[in-house]
């Protein structure tokens, strides 16, 4: 059935989206497809450069236009683009062009999708980096006050963790009629997959975009501290490393010898996971759900993780695999669970369950056209209650302004 398209959307993209590439590729993808079933006309802008690796999407029909930043022709774009919603991609987008917006498309709907919380990630990776553990001091950074303040700016702020939306509503204190969760959301083809048997599985896999300091300190903790102690116990495994853009540092890590394979880039990262016993994610930090293991459950394949990793993805059922924190219980689950066929058949049936309860697309699409068509319906009112977001959208966008005219004008000369 053909959606009739009355409304349009822009989506303001802090990269241009690249699903095979990274978890919040793959997500900007579902959430155009989201819209486009909610019969919107979707325009994406970016200011990055372009990249071979992006997402083609004029199969979804969606519009593509190069924008910049701190430059005045945004503003004739969006007069005469008129889009009845905007979505920024993270709030760095928000603060960019959200003046820009508020001034020349006034009654367009404001949404924020954050990917993860940057500012979360970003003190957890700090207190790793200390060694201390995190605290509401640590959460207070000057990064968050920036990320909290797009939230309470914008009409609705999509969230893909529920810990996150926890986090905001109980110490940042934002409302939650401000947020909709909406995790990676998956149709039921996709959900009821068939998945290998453990006998036409073998060695262990880790995935994830090199660029990404969550995963490059996995990477180093399997190479230096984890691998070599399942290795002794397993010798005839090998652990295969995917992942996009990986660098010379990278690469360096391989050898064959002690079967730490470094991959690089996977054309498809379904068939990588699949065809492993079991996903290794040792994650130190980070935020968000994890592309990784919604993809190892998707496949049927048991992971080994922390509780960083499991976060916002956990069912009463447990977790199908392993959830460790220390290098010796990290190594004893994975041992485990990859040797045992019982035990890998108990957590593999577990993923199956657990995806089809926490990533079905029915369950999170209905809600969120409700919230998008109570604000459309009643936006005036729904700005007025939001009142620490009228003083922010006040402040914030008159200063961000004056310093893009400036640097504009600047720019010009």
């Amino acid at each position: 059935m053909k959606i009739k398209v009355t409304k349009s959307l822009l989506i303001i993209g802090w990269v241009w989206p690249e699903p095979n590439s990274s978890a919040a590729g793959s997500r900007m993808v579902q959430l155009i497809h989201l819209f486009k079933q909610q019969g919107y006309q979707v325009t994406f802008a970016s200011p990055a450069q372009r990249t071979q690796h992006m997402y083609d999407l004029s199969e979804l029909d969606v519009a593509c236009q190069d924008i910049a930043l701190n430059c005045d022709s945004f503003d004739e774009f969006v007069k005469e683009l008129q889009p009845s919603a905007v979505m920024y991609d993270r709030y760095m987008m928000e603060e960019q062009f959200g003046w820009r917006v508020a001034k020349h498309c006034p009654d367009a709907v404001r949404i924020l999708d954050t990917e993860d919380l940057q500012s979360l990630r970003n003190a957890r990776h700090q207190a790793y980096k200390k060694e201390g553990n995190l605290n509401n001091v640590d959460l207070n950074t000057e990064l968050a006050v920036r990320e909290v303040a797009a939230i309470f700016r914008c009409d609705l702020t999509i969230m893909i963790s529920p810990y996150e939306v926890e986090l905001l509503t109980n110490h940042y204190q934002v409302p939650e009629y401000l947020l909709s969760y909406i995790p990676f959301v998956y149709d039921e083809e996709l959900l009821n997959r068939e998945t290998r048997p453990y006998q036409e599985r073998q060695h262990f896999v880790s995935i994830g975009n090199f660029r990404h300091a969550p995963n490059w300190d996995s990477v180093l903790w399997l190479k230096q501290q984890i691998w070599p102690k399942i290795r002794k116990q397993l010798p005839e495994a090998e652990l295969h490393i995917y992942g996009a853009y990986p660098p010379k540092k990278a690469t360096d890590l391989h050898c064959d010898k002690t079967g730490f394979l470094v991959k690089g880039w996977a054309d498809d990262a379904l068939d990588v996971v699949e065809s492993a016993k079991v996903l290794l994610a040792p994650l130190r930090f980070g935020a968000g759900i994890k592309g990784k293991l919604a993809d190892a459950m998707l496949c049927g394949t048991p992971s080994v993780t922390t509780a960083i990793g499991a976060e916002g993805m956990t069912t009463e059922g447990g977790w199908p695999g392993i959830v460790a924190e220390s290098v010796e219980d990290i190594v004893e689950g994975a041992v485990s669970v990859y040797a045992d066929q019982n035990q890998w058949q108990d957590a593999s049936d577990l993923a199956v369950t657990t995806r089809k309860l926490l990533f079905s697309e029915a369950d999170y699409v209905q809600t969120f056209n409700q919230q998008i068509t109570e604000i459309e319906g009643n936006l005036e009112q729904h700005r007025n209650q939001n009142f620490v977001g009228l003083m922010l959208n006040h402040h914030s966008h008159r200063s961000s302004q004056f310093m893009s005219q400036w640097i504009a004008a600047k720019n010009k000369k």
